[in-house]
């Protein structure tokens, strides 16, 4: 079912019947020194939470590490970037997402980056298009925290994902158009590709990718806006690149009780058995999605589909 049947369904049966903020977490009590001098890596009040410091392209930079008590370190670790949205922080961002069960029962890290307001008013990831006037160097300060992460932890390089909420999902598509040889997977919640990423994408290996979105966010339209290409084209770019089946495989469900459709699309038969998937929520605006609210949740489905992929396509 094509989006236009999608939105026809919608209509008939209509005729018919983000997260908050946290603060004041941060406890200096306790100093570790990367083996990098540039990093100095501090305990929160959060458990397995650390904040760590570092200058980068002369500015002050950090990022939060979440790393599970029970991280098995025996064999190299998966890892997962969340990315906060325009005007938010990795902490608002660590609020909403409750990533550290899944992080436990998974052993994978997470890692929660701070954007810049770097010749900006807000907060923001420089990925082109509407940041175009912005001067950090966001894509080699992912770089960077990767590169210290193997200092410190055994990672396994071939399973770095990443994962935002809007401007941090446009940021997600961003890494996959220009750092993919560090990333086998994203995913873009309430997130698209700019026009800028998407003219000038140049990825170099098949890379799996999901979008979560709704059809009721104003801020970052469906169809599209000035700067902003539609989920229809960033979907179209991503299976053509990934040489999927022209036609997704597609499955709907209407909720009843809360009356909202969810539509899923998923483009399959792609080059080293990568997929390109959509899940689209008819009552959803620009919030991260959650089970009691809107059926699922938007963390869980990250998880669940990028662990699925490596750099080198489908693990299983």
């Amino acid at each position: 079912m094509h989006i236009y049947k999608f939105l026809l369904f919608l209509i008939l049966l209509y005729s018919c019947g983000g997260g908050s903020s946290s603060s004041g977490i941060e406890n200096d009590t306790q100093i570790i020194q990367s083996s990098n001098s540039t990093e100095t890596c501090t305990n929160t009040q959060v458990s397995n939470l650390k904040r760590c410091d570092l200058m980068h392209d002369n500015i002050d930079r950090f990022y939060y590490l979440y790393k599970p008590s029970n991280l098995d370190t025996n064999s190299s670790v998966a890892v997962l970037f969340a990315l906060h949205g325009y005007g938010s922080s990795a902490m608002t961002h660590f609020s909403y997402t409750n990533y550290e069960p899944i992080a436990d029962g998974n052993n994978f890290i997470v890692v929660y980056p701070q954007g810049t307001t770097s010749n900006a008013l807000n907060t923001h990831w420089n990925n082109g298009g509407w940041t175009s006037k912005s001067t950090a160097k966001d894509i080699e300060f992912i770089d960077t925290i990767i590169n210290l992460l193997k200092e410190k932890i055994n990672i396994d390089q071939t399973r770095i994902y990443s994962s935002g909420m809007s401007n941090g999902g446009y940021m997600s598509y961003h890494l996959a158009c220009n750092l993919d040889n560090k990333f086998a997977a994203i995913v873009s919640v309430t997130g698209s590709m700019t026009t800028d990423t998407y003219d000038n994408c140049s990825p170099s290996h098949p890379t799996a990718i999901m979008q979560i979105h709704g059809m009721r966010d104003t801020v970052v339209p469906y169809f599209g806006s000035i700067g902003s290409k539609s989920i229809n084209d960033v979907m179209k770019y991503w299976s053509s690149y990934n040489g999927c089946d022209n036609d997704p495989e597609e499955q709907i469900e209407y909720y009843s009780q809360n009356n909202y459709v969810i539509n899923t699309e998923t483009y399959t038969n792609c080059i080293n058995n990568v997929s390109v998937k959509l899940i689209l929520h008819s009552t959803l605006g620009h919030n991260w999605p959650r089970t009691s609210y809107y059926g699922f949740s938007a963390s869980q489905e990250v998880w669940n589909f990028v662990s699925k992929y490596d750099s080198y396509g489908y693990r299983e």
